[in-house]
């Protein structure tokens, strides 16, 4: 989609309601913030047309931390659960006479950072997320893949490789919240580093502080972070390989950390069957704007 004229954009997550008009050149009006009804529809309805009454005359787009089956336009999201089995395009719409359009989060990630970020002039991008977990989404050929269930892109969600050169030990198949267990998404975000960490050396830290660590050579934590690099480049790099993407734009959280951005850049593309390429992975440069941004040009 091309963006002519102005659109409200709201990003939703399981705390708060962020939305602010977004103009043609991509540039945000004055942003509003909401805390997020979760467990109550009528209450998250009344405070979307709320915020749709503040802003009269332009559609809505929102960026949602869940999915929306594009088939059905049935809503799923772990932190919202009040719109789980909800067609909630279908509902605003009606509720606030104007056209909705609703889209993952890690879609509208991908979709900004495709067209005025980090993978700008890139037509094949795959758009991740290092966050408290792992996300993905893909854009190729310059438009947005959804695929069926809108799951395309989800590359955290699949076994991790057991074995891998150099490691002293199998890692555990860790219990994933999809319901399966062994999924990168256990062991990529911070929370993932963290239990890495915990079991590679038995020491509970956060992730901020094992990075730290990292930085300064302490052993333990310089297993662990052998150990995340080895498991989490194998996966992007198998992603890589299937998509033929050229770029690969971080957000969430580890994002923030460039020396692992450029560790994990540097050991992707020893493993993909591309040689002598330029540098993959590149932190966000969007940063908390990406889904706002991202949900205009769904």
């Amino acid at each position: 989609m091309t963006l002519t004229s102005p659109l409200l954009c709201a990003d939703i997550g399981g705390s708060f309601i962020d939305c602010a008009q977004v103009y043609p050149d991509g540039t945000l009006g004055p942003r509003d913030r909401t805390p997020t009804p979760t467990d109550d529809l009528d209450a998250f309805l009344t405070a979307m047309a709320d915020i749709a009454a503040r802003h009269p005359g332009v559609d809505l787009h929102i960026a949602l931390a869940g999915l929306q089956d594009p088939a059905t336009g049935i809503c799923t999201a772990a932190n919202i659960p009040c719109v789980n089995g909800v067609g909630l395009a279908g509902r605003l719409s009606a509720l606030t006479g104007r056209r909705v359009r609703i889209g993952n989060d890690a879609d509208c990630f991908a979709l900004a950072e495709s067209r005025l970020g980090a993978a700008q002039g890139h037509e094949n991008v795959l758009g991740i997320i290092l966050g408290t977990g792992v996300g993905g989404a893909l854009v190729l050929g310059g438009r947005l893949v959804t695929g069926a269930g809108g799951l395309t892109g989800e590359w955290g969600h699949g076994p991790i490789i057991p074995h891998i050169v150099g490691a002293e030990k199998t890692t555990p198949c860790f219990p994933c919240g999809c319901g399966q267990r062994g999924c990168i998404d256990t062991i990529g975000g911070a929370r993932g580093l963290e239990r890495l960490h915990h079991w590679s050396c038995g020491r509970a830290l956060d992730s901020r502080a094992i990075l730290a660590a990292w930085r300064n050579g302490q052993p333990d934590a310089c297993r662990t972070l052998d150990y995340y690099i080895g498991y989490v480049s194998s996966a992007l790099a198998l992603a890589v390989n299937l998509t033929g993407t050229t770029a690969v734009p971080v957000g969430g959280g580890l994002s923030n950390a460039p020396d692992l951005i450029a560790a994990l850049d540097r050991a992707v593309r020893t493993r993909i069957l591309r040689t002598n390429t330029p540098p993959l992975l590149s932190a966000s440069r969007l940063g908390g704007d990406a889904g706002l941004i991202g949900a205009a040009f769904l």
